[in-house]
C-alpha cells in the first residue's frame, strides 16, 4: 500500500495487515483467499467478503487465492464452481492462473491425519452418527469419552487405510481427533476429521471414499498455501482454537485468523438453505432470478460491478453483527448509473396523443442528450411524428389543485420537442380515456417558447412511427418485511413473501435507438428509473428489468437526520 493510502482510515482487518508489514511479521508478505465451498451460488453477503479479501492484497500489494472448499461431493457441483469463478471475474477482480481446490490438497490432508494417528492424536471411532452427538455433551455439561478412543496407534492405522480402501459403508466409522471432550468448547471435544463416503466427487471422480471434515480441510489449506491473514466471518471465531490445534499439533505454517460480521441486508435472507427453498419451492423463477440477492439475480437485474464494490466499501468492516438498509445498496446503484447509464425515452402505459395541426406523413428526427452528467456521451436523434404516446398517468380529465401535467386545455412541454395543447378526449364504451387530441405550437421545437412563455411540466413521449414494442419487468422486494425471518410462531420467513414483488407489462413502447441494446445493457428511462435489457429478449423482442426507480430513498434519509442535528 502507498504511503498516501496508509495515511487514510483503515478498518480493524486493514489495520492488523498495515501492522503486520510495519513490524515485518510475514516478511513483507500478504496472502489472503476467498473460500466458497461450491455448494450454491454467490450473494451479494459474499460480495463483501471478495471485495475485503481481493482488495486487502490489491492494496498492500500481496495476493488472493479463489480456493473452493469441495470437500463434500453429495452437494458440489461444477455449475456451481462455474458461476462463482463468473460472478469474482464480473465482480473485477484477478486471480492468477486459476482457482484452487481443496480437493487438491487431498493427498496432503491424508498424509496429514495419518501423522496424527502415529502422535496419539486421532483416532478411528465406530460411533454413529447420533451417538456422536450424544457423547459430545451439552454447553452446560461435558462430554463422555468415545469407547473407541484408546485404540492403538496400529489399529487405528489398519483401520483409516481400511476407511480410505472402502471396506466399510457410509457412516460406520470416521477419524476424530483426540482432544478434550470435557473442554467448554463444544468444538474441541473430540471432533470429527474424516467421514466415510462412496460418492463421485465432481474434481477426484471415486478416488476417494474418506473425505475431509470442513473444520480439518480449511486450516489445513490456508496453511499449505502460505496464507498470512485468513479473514473470515464471526460465527468461526469459536473454531479458531480448533484450527490453532491442528497447526500447532502437525508444526506447519500458521496464518493469523481475523473475523467480521457478515452482510444482512433488509428485506431479504442470505441463508444458503432458505434461497434453495425459494428455488425448489418455485417462489422465484431460480437462482438469477431479478428479486434474488444472488451475484447472478443482481446481474440479471441490472446492478453493475462498481455500485456493489462502491456498497461494499461504503458500509465498511467491523466485528458486530447489524443490519444495513436495502436502500443503501439501492443508494449505490443510482450513484453509478446516474454517471454511466445512457437516457432513453420509453412509455410503460401507453396513451394515444394525435397532434392534429402537424403534418400528415412528416417524421422529424430530434436531438436528445444521451447523459446530461456526461457530455463526451453526446447526443442521439428520436423521431417526432403526428402520433406519439405519452403515460397514461401523465393525463387527468379533472386534475387536481397540484397536478400539472396534461389536462384538457392545458399546455405541457414534450422533452426534446414542442409545446402541446390538449383540445379533446376520446373514451371507449366503458368511459376510459383512449386517445388524446392536441395541437403543437412549431415555434417552441426544442422545447422552449420565443415569447417567454413558461408551462409547469414536461412529459417524455415515444412516437408511434418508429417505436419498438417491449415487455417490461417492474420489480419489488421479495420481501414485505424488513427482516423476513422474524415470523410469527408456526409460521417460516416465506409467510412474509411479497405477492407484488414483479408486475410484467407486455404493451410498452421504446425508441427506436434501443434495438440495438445487448442483454445487460443499462439504461435510464426519463422519468421513470433505470432498466436493463434482460437475456429473455430476441430478435423482434425487447424485454426490459427495472434496476431501480428513481427516488433515492437513502439520500433523503441521510438528508432528513442532517436537519435533525
Amino acid at each position: 500500500m502507498s504511503e498516501e493510502n496508509t495515511t487514510e482510515r483503515l478498518d480493524f482487518v486493514r489495520t492488523i495487515v498495515a501492522g503486520d508489514n510495519k513490524t515485518g511479521k510475514w516478511g513483507g508478505k500478504v496472502i489472503t483467499r476467498f473460500p466458497p465451498e461450491p455448494n450454491g451460488f454467490l450473494h451479494i453477503g459474499h460480495a463483501k467478503s471478495i471485495c475485503l479479501n481481493f482488495g486487502i492484497a490489491t492494496e498492500f500489494s500481496g495476493v488472493c487465492n479463489l480456493r473452493f472448499d469441495d470437500t463434500n461431493p453429495t452437494k458440489e457441483e461444477q455449475e456451481y464452481v462455474d458461476s462463482i469463478i463468473e460472478d469474482v471475474k464480473w465482480l473485477g477482480w484477478e486471480f492468477g492462473d486459476g482457482p484452487l481446490f481443496a480437493s487438491d490438497y487431498f493427498k496432503q490432508m491424508y498424509d496429514y491425519a495419518i501423522e496424527l494417528i502415529k502422535k496419539g492424536k486421532a483416532y478411528v471411532c465406530d460411533l454413529t452418527a447420533e451417538e456422536t452427538r450424544e457423547y459430545r455433551g451439552t454447553l452446560t455439561e461435558s462430554g463422555k469419552d468415545s469407547p473407541h478412543r484408546d485404540r492403538s496407534v496400529e489399529e487405528n492405522l489398519d483401520l483409516f487405510e481400511k476407511m480410505k480402501k472402502g471396506d466399510f459403508p457410509d457412516g460406520s466409522k470416521t477419524l476424530k481427533a483426540k482432544i478434550d471432550m470435557a473442554s467448554p468448547n463444544l468444538n474441541m471435544r473430540d471432533p470429527v476429521m474424516y467421514r466415510i463416503l462412496h460418492a463421485t466427487h465432481h474434481r477426484t471422480g471415486d478416488n476417494w471414499c474418506v473425505y475431509p471434515m470442513y473444520d480439518w480441510a480449511h486450516g489445513i489449506e490456508d496453511s499449505i498455501e502460505g496464507i498470512t491473514h485468513s479473514i473470515c466471518t464471526l460465527e468461526f471465531e469459536n473454531h479458531r482454537p480448533l484450527y490453532d490445534w491442528f497447526l500447532d499439533q502437525l508444526g506447519i505454517h500458521h496464518p493469523q485468523q481475523i473475523e467480521f460480521a457478515r452482510l444482512a441486508l433488509t428485506y431479504t435472507v442470505m441463508s444458503k438453505r432458505k434461497l434453495l427453498e425459494l428455488v425448489e419451492d418455485g417462489l422465484v423463477n431460480g437462482w438469477d432470478d431479478p428479486r434474488m440477492p444472488s451475484l447472478s439475480g443482481l446481474r440479471r437485474r441490472g446492478f453493475s460491478p462498481e455500485a456493489i464494490r462502491n456498497f461494499c466499501k461504503t458500509i465498511g468492516v467491523n466485528k458486530f453483527n447489524s443490519t444495513i438498509d436495502l436502500a443503501l445498496l439501492e443508494h449505490c446503484l443510482r450513484e453509478d448509473l446516474n454517471k454511466t447509464s445512457p437516457r432513453v425515452m420509453a412509455v410503460l402505459r401507453p396513451l394515444k396523443v394525435v397532434i392534429d395541426n402537424y403534418p400528415d406523413g412528416q417524421v422529424e428526427e430530434l436531438d436528445a442528450i444521451n447523459n446530461p452528467n456526461d457530455e463526451s456521451a453526446g447526443t442521439r436523434k428520436v423521431p417526432f411524428s403526428k402520433v406519439i404516446y405519452i403515460e397514461q398517468e401523465d393525463f387527468m380529465e379533472e386534475p387536481p389543485k397540484k397536478f400539472f401535467r396534461l389536462a384538457p386545455g392545458r399546455e405541457v412541454r414534450l422533452r426534446y420537442a414542442y409545446f402541446i395543447i390538449c383540445t379533446d378526449v376520446v373514451k371507449d364504451e366503458n368511459g376510459n380515456v383512449v386517445e388524446l387530441h392536441c395541437t403543437y405550437d412549431p415555434a417552441t421545437k426544442g422545447g422552449d417558447a420565443p415569447d417567454g412563455r413558461k408551462v409547469k411540466a414536461t412529459l417524455h413521449w415515444v412516437s408511434d412511427e418508429k417505436a419498438l414494442n417491449a415487455e417490461i419487468r417492474l420489480y419489488d422486494h421479495l420481501f414485505t418485511k424488513e427482516n423476513p425471518s422474524d415470523t410469527k410462531e408456526n409460521h417460516d420467513f416465506k409467510s412474509n413473501i411479497n405477492s407484488n414483488s414483479l408486475e410484467v407489462l407486455t404493451n410498452c413502447k421504446v425508441e427506436p435507438s434501443l434495438a440495438c441494446a445487448k442483454p445487460l445493457d443499462r439504461f435510464q428511462f426519463e422519468r421513470l428509473g433505470y432498466f436493463c435489457l434482460d437475456y429473455d429478449s430476441s430478435d423482434g423482442k425487447l424485454v426490459f428489468n427495472r434496476t431501480a426507480i428513481l427516488r433515492d430513498t437513502w439520500a433523503k434519509l441521510q438528508k432528513a437526520q442532517k436537519k435533525k442535528s
